[in-house]
C-alpha cells in the first residue's frame, strides 16, 4: 500500500514536471514580451482657460497614434481626443484625472487591449491641438488651445464712496485697462541636472539661478512687470514643464538662461537662440546637450517642428533676441575685454517648443573656457550680464 502511494506521487510529479516543461517557453516568451513593452508611468497637466498641456510619461520609447472624435449625442458622448500607445502597459496611475479648465474635462486611461494603452481626453471646447514626443526620458506631449468656457467669477461691488455730482459739462472718459506685463525667466537645469561643469567645478545650474534672480529683481524695478521664475531654488524641473509654466501664466516674454560649453577649451562668446530647425552642426550639438538627448534624436523633433514653429511667435522672437543680444554685447564690451558675439541663431530646443509668446534662450559665456569660468564666478560680471539683458528687455517692451 505504501509502495502504491509512492508510485502515485512519483507519477503526479512527473506529469507536473512534463507540463512545466511544455509551458516554460510560453511563460518565458510572455515575460520577455512584457519586458520589451513600454510602461505608462504618469500623466501630468498644466492649464489656463485658453491652453492646456498634457504630458504622458513612459519608461521607454514607443509608437503612438492620435485621433479626434466628434461629439456623439446618441451615445451621450462628448467630443473626445485619444492617443493609442502601442506595445505598452498601464502602470499604477489614476484611471481618471479631473482637469475642468474650460478646454478639457478629464483625462482617462485604460489598457485598451493586451498591447495598447489608450489615453482619452474628454473635450469641453478646443480650437486646435498638437501632439509630439520628446526623448530622454520619453514622453508624449499634447498641447490644446481654445477660448475656453469657464464662467467668470462674480465681481464684488466696491464699498460706497462719495461721488461728486455730474454737471452738464462733465465728460466721462474710460481709460482702457492696460494688462500688467508678465515675464517668465527660466534658470536652466537644476537639481539632479547640473548642466555643464567648468574645470574648476563651477556648475551651470548654480550660475543660471544667480543670474535669473538678479534679472528678476532688475526687471521688477525697471518695468513693474509681474516676473515669474520656473524655479527659485536648486530643484529639477522638466523642460516641457518650464514651457507649460510660461503658457499657463500667459507670459508676454520668455527668457531661458544658460551658459555654454565646448570640448574646445578656447571656445568663447555669447549667443542667443530662437526656436527653429537648424543645419548648423554646432547649434545642433548645443541643442542636444541642453535637451539631454542625442543629435540623431533631434531629427524626430525637427520633423514636426516646422508646424510648431508656424504657431509660435517666431517673428517677435527674432526681434526680441536681436534687441536683447545687441544690448547685452554692447554693455559687456564696455567693461570686459575679449567679449565675442556669436550672434543670434536658431535651434530645436525642447524648452522653447510650444511657447505661445516671444521666447529666447541665451548662452552667456562658455563655462568650459578658463577665463569665462573665472568671470562667471564673479558677481560683478554676472551683474554686467544682467544689466545688458535688462536694458534689452526694457527697450523691447518700450517699443512694443
Amino acid at each position: 500500500m505504501r509502495e502504491f502511494s509512492k508510485n502515485v506521487i512519483l507519477k503526479k510529479m512527473s506529469q507536473a514536471l512534463f507540463l512545466l516543461i511544455l509551458l516554460l517557453p510560453l511563460l518565458c516568451a510572455q515575460g520577455a514580451d512584457s519586458a520589451t513593452r513600454s510602461n505608462v508611468t504618469s500623466i501630468r497637466h498644466w492649464s489656463n482657460p485658453t491652453y492646456t498641456r498634457i504630458v504622458i510619461d513612459l519608461d521607454k520609447k514607443s509608437t503612438f497614434k492620435s485621433h479626434l472624435l466628434r461629439k456623439d449625442p446618441s451615445l451621450k458622448k462628448p467630443r473626445r481626443f485619444y492617443v493609442d500607445i502601442n506595445d505598452a502597459l498601464l502602470g499604477k496611475i489614476p484611471k481618471s484625472i479631473e482637469i475642468n479648465d474650460g478646454l478639457l474635462k478629464t483625462a482617462r486611461t485604460g489598457q485598451y487591449n493586451s498591447k495598447t494603452v489608450r489615453v482619452v481626453l474628454d473635450i469641453e471646447s478646443i480650437d486646435d491641438y498638437k501632439v509630439f514626443a520628446l526623448s530622454n526620458p520619453y514622453r508624449i506631449v499634447i498641447d490644446v488651445s481654445g477660448k475656453g468656457t469657464l464662467k467668470k467669477r462674480a465681481v464684488v461691488p466696491p464699498a460706497k464712496t462719495f461721488i461728486r455730482p455730474l454737471t452738464k459739462t462733465t465728460v466721462i472718459k474710460k481709460a482702457p485697462k492696460k494688462r500688467r506685463l508678465t515675464i517668465v525667466i527660466d534658470p536652466g537645469h537644476g537639481g539632479r541636472d547640473p548642466g555643464a561643469t567648468g574645470r574648476r567645478g563651477l556648475k551651470e545650474k548654480d550660475v543660471t539661478l544667480k543670474i535669473a534672480k538678479m534679472l528678476r529683481d532688475s526687471l521688477k524695478k525697471r518695468t513693474k512687470a509681474r516676473v515669474v521664475m520656473t524655479r527659485t531654488r536648486d530643484v529639477y524641473v522638466p523642460l516641457e514643464e518650464r514651457t507649460a509654466i510660461a503658457n499657463r501664466e500667459e507670459a508676454d516674454l520668455f527668457i531661458s538662461i544658460h551658459v555654454n560649453a565646448s570640448r574646445k577649451r578656447k571656445a568663447t562668446g555669447i549667443e542667443s537662440y530662437i526656436l527653429n530647425v537648424s543645419e548648423d552642426a554646432e547649434s545642433k550639438r548645443l541643442a542636444a546637450r541642453e535637451n539631454s538627448t542625442t543629435i540623431s534624436e533631434l531629427s524626430d523633433l525637427e520633423f514636426i517642428l516646422s508646424d510648431l514653429v508656424s504657431k509660435a511667435k517666431t517673428n517677435d522672437s527674432v526681434v526680441l533676441a536681436n534687441i536683447v543680444h545687441t544690448s547685452l554685447i554692447k554693455t559687456v564690451k564696455k567693461k570686459y575685454r575679449g567679449i565675442k558675439s556669436n550672434g543670434v541663431k536658431q535651434a530645436p530646443f525642447y524648452v522653447l517648443v510650444g511657447t505661445r509668446m516671444p521666447a529666447v534662450l541665451m548662452e552667456l559665456s562658455f563655462i568650459s573656457n578658463a577665463r569665462d569660468e573665472k568671470r562667471l564666478k564673479s558677481s560683478k560680471y554676472l551683474a554686467t550680464l544682467v544689466q545688458g539683458i535688462s536694458d534689452g528687455v526694457v527697450k523691447y517692451v518700450d517699443g512694443a
